[in-house]
């Protein structure tokens, strides 16, 4: 038996900071969000609704949890514009269009007493949408600031498809916590480079399954593209896209999965193949060929 001890040296944990945002559009492919400043979690929900008979309480059954917040920053990437509601036209922003969900991935700073960065604790937001806000500009006078922008969010939870966890509720929110004895560091390497990606693979959003499969040493299979003969090809002489049969690689086109030879293109035509990965698989090499007539 051990008794417990309070405040001993490195226990003394504390979080601070925002940093390293990945913004992962609907489809797309991750890209940085440089000017992060702050993200807001904002769960709501969880009501408990009490139920009386017999001059008591009953019963009490709790409502569904949901999941928003605020993203704040100076600048936001131009591949983000959709997820506002503006659509890029011959370089000009076009509002009030159809706003594109997006996943989100950023890291705050874990302390303790011993060390003011013991860590990280990396967040994934999952099914993210935006609402119109407000923005704000000034004149620049003789105290000038920069312009700070906001943005607020609700989200859409995703699913757990493995069988291994069917016992959990459809989740937008995951957070691994580097200092944890639970979490094993080179597992957790492995993921960051599937999220943050590498010189030979794409950043991407894990999954949720992806995620808890990868940090149980389960893991991810690699799916290699880096080859021809594992790539679209394209005859120029029929202006046909033919799909290859890669095993844990789906083809998509438009958003919808495709297999072997396509239509032939028509003058003036261009269609752009995305390779995804299958259900325990992790694409490597160069995902998105685009072919045109």
């Amino acid at each position: 038996m051990t008794a417990i001890s309070w405040d001993a040296a490195g226990t003394r944990k504390y979080e601070t900071g925002c940093d390293h945002g990945i913004l992962f559009p609907k489809d797309g492919d991750g890209v940085a969000w440089n000017g992060l400043t702050n993200v807001t979690e904002t769960p709501a929900g969880a009501d408990n609704t009490k139920t009386y008979a017999d001059n008591i309480v009953y019963g009490a059954i709790r409502a569904a949890e949901t999941f928003g917040g605020t993203v704040e920053a100076y600048m936001c990437p131009d591949e983000f514009l959709e997820c506002d509601g503006q659509k890029l036209v011959n370089g000009v922003a076009v509002g009030q269009q159809p706003r594109k969900p997006f996943d989100l991935y950023y890291r705050t700073i874990v302390g303790n007493d011993q060390d003011p960065e013991a860590g990280f604790k990396h967040h994934f937001g999952y099914g993210l949408t935006t609402s119109p806000s407000e923005k704000s500009f000034a004149t620049v006078n003789d105290s000038p600031e920069m312009t700070a922008f906001s943005w607020e969010f609700e989200s859409n939870p995703v699913s757990f498809t493995d069988d291994a966890f069917s016992d959990l509720k459809p989740t937008s929110l995951l957070t691994i916590d580097s200092t944890s004895a639970l979490v094993d560091q080179a597992l957790l390497a492995d993921l960051l480079d599937i999220v943050q990606g590498t010189d030979v693979d794409d950043a991407r959003m894990p999954t949720p399954d992806e995620v808890l499969a990868a940090m149980a040493g389960t893991g991810l299979a690699d799916a290699d593209i880096t080859h021809t003969a594992q790539q679209p090809a394209y005859n120029d002489s029929t202006h046909v896209i033919t799909l290859p049969a890669v095993t844990g690689v789906v083809w998509k086109i438009d958003g919808v999965t495709k297999t072997g030879a396509q239509p032939a293109l028509t003058s003036g035509q261009s269609k752009t193949v995305i390779a995804t990965p299958a259900a325990g698989y992790n694409i490597v090499g160069d995902d998105e060929f685009t072919f045109s007539f």
